[in-house]
């Protein structure tokens, strides 16, 4: 059988089966559910959004009374970001966690939610996520044409910068540091703006580049620099802000459309809330990463704020173009200075 044939007959296969519990081996497994929704995720079993995930279909489960739960399949095991979105429009897969970059391939209508300065902090950004009057418009978009819904997702949490020698605290301390960066427009344009050289390489490499010298530096969470043991080779330690991430959860249309009523709501319910208490598992584990830089040695610099903020928000709004995009924008930046969404 091909792999798309086989990923056709997941959901199949898994009905009436156990439901993968906190690890691979199946330890706190489900049983008796009817039918088990498979999810893939291109993060390891260690992170977070793997047993948030696990979490989420042991929830399903109870909230459907054994009518649904859900499988997550790891480490990229279904296909890469790019292949599973096409494989949940085809319905080969049910739901697939993706990156808000990998988003923008199938619809730049979410450029906005991408962008650098957009969001204040992870709790904004969670109120946006949750307000229909702002994103339920955006997140039904891509379901005429791709049978694609986006139930929410994951904060990537903020991003900000590591160099390996000496800390940054302006604009002039980055002239000439090459600087690792997705392969994208925005991190292009921000770390130019900021005075640095972008440098696209695989994330797989940086470590192997900082060592050699061939980097100077890259920008990343504090849970994947510490993950990814980059302190190692990048012991100073950045707190620009420049960007919050986000990883959208999209589910095949059909199936939701497919299910009672009742499930479908059960399905949303449970995730809404998975997602908002994902943002508590991932300020706990920020700051226990944090506590491991500082017991490792790292140097964390705090700069003035004026430093970069300025520039990182000139940057996103310098990537928006169309009407409709600062419309979304600026109804961001309202969720954020009322306080409420």
């Amino acid at each position: 059988m091909g792999r798309r044939g086989f990923l056709k007959s997941l959901p199949v296969l898994g009905a009436g089966t156990a439901l993968l519990g906190g690890c691979a081996s199946q330890e706190g497994a489900v049983t008796g559910v009817d039918r088990v929704l498979s999810i893939s995720l291109g993060q390891a079993e260690s992170h977070p959004s793997y047993g948030s995930l696990v979490s989420f279909g042991e929830r399903l489960a109870e909230a459907t009374d054994g009518r649904y739960g859900a499988r997550v399949y790891a480490n990229n095991s279904l296909g890469d970001q790019q292949e599973t979105v096409q494989l949940v429009s085809d319905g080969a897969i049910d739901m697939a966690v993706i990156s808000g970059t990998q988003i923008e391939n199938s619809s730049p209508r979410f450029l906005p939610m991408n962008v650098p300065g957009v969001f204040d902090d992870i709790d904004h950004q969670n109120r946006v996520m949750l307000d229909d009057a702002i994103v339920g418009e955006l997140f039904a978009s891509l379901e005429p044409q791709m049978r694609l819904t986006v139930l929410g997702g994951y904060t990537q949490g903020s991003r900000h910068l590591y160099t390996a020698q000496g800390p940054i605290e302006s604009v002039e301390d980055m002239a000439g540091l090459k600087i690792r960066v997705q392969e994208s427009e925005i991190f292009l344009r921000l770390i130019e703006g900021i005075g640095g050289v972008p440098t696209p390489m695989a994330y797989s490499e940086v470590y192997t580049g900082l060592q050699a010298g061939v980097l100077d530096g890259a920008e990343n969470n504090e849970v994947s620099y510490v993950t990814q043991r980059h302190y190692e080779v990048a012991g100073h330690f950045t707190l620009t802000n420049h960007l919050i991430g986000f990883d959208f959860l999209l589910a095949n249309t059909d199936l939701l459309e497919g299910m009672d009523e009742r499930d479908s709501e059960a399905l949303r319910e449970t995730w809404a809330q998975t997602q908002s208490e994902f943002v508590e598992i991932w300020k706990q584990e920020t700051e226990e990463m944090t506590r491991q830089m500082l017991d490792r040695g790292v140097t964390i610099t705090d700069p003035d704020p004026e430093a970069f903020a300025p520039i990182i928000e000139e940057t996103g709004l310098s990537i928006l173009e169309h009407p409709d995009d600062f419309a979304l924008y600026d109804a961001i930046r309202a969720a954020a200075e009322g306080g409420d969404a």
